[in-house]
């Protein structure tokens, strides 16, 4: 279990870093969908390595920055088009 928690953890990385990369870049919007649903999929995976090590600011910090990437996408999907 400490070893899926471990790679669980490095795939939150892993997304966040890219979502970073690709507004720094311009390769991706700050607004855009596939920026959002890299840093919530990416800060939830955090959650669950946070909480596994007993790192509850850093836990509280990820469920704050997992929960305005998925309010922007609830968001962007209620936008009539």
């Amino acid at each position: 279990m400490a070893i899926a928690v471990e790679i669980i953890g490095w795939i939150g990385a892993v997304l966040v870093l890219i979502g970073y990369i690709s507004v720094s870049t311009g390769r991706l919007s700050g607004a855009s969908p596939a920026f959002h649903w890299l840093n919530a999929v990416g800060a939830g995976c955090f959650i669950l390595n946070t909480w596994w090590h007993g790192a509850l600011p850093s836990m509280a910090l990820n469920i704050i920055w997992s929960g305005i990437g998925f309010t922007a996408l609830y968001r962007m999907w209620r936008r009539p088009a």
